[in-house]
């Protein structure tokens, strides 16, 4: 068998891009997750207090606004 010598650092390269960016991953999902459960909840309260459609907007520009401080903050710390 023939083997690329250059392959395993390849892979190793690979890899460890890959470990670096679990934190943006996470955060990322972090963006989209706290867009839905605050959403979700602008969303409750509008039903509950029958405002339609205000606290869903509000409930969606703040899970805008964490899932955004949560993204750069992880994209600052992974440096």
């Amino acid at each position: 068998m023939n083997e690329n010598p250059r392959a395993g650092s390849a892979n190793r390269a690979l890899q460890d891009n890959l470990d670096g960016s679990e934190s943006i991953f996470f955060a990322s999902y972090g963006l989209i997750g706290a867009i839905v459960l605050i959403g979700t909840i602008g969303y409750a309260a509008d039903r509950w207090l029958n405002t339609a459609p205000w606290m869903l907007i509000a409930g969606l520009a703040s899970g805008i606004a964490v899932g955004f401080y949560g993204l750069i903050r992880a994209s600052r710390l992974r440096r």
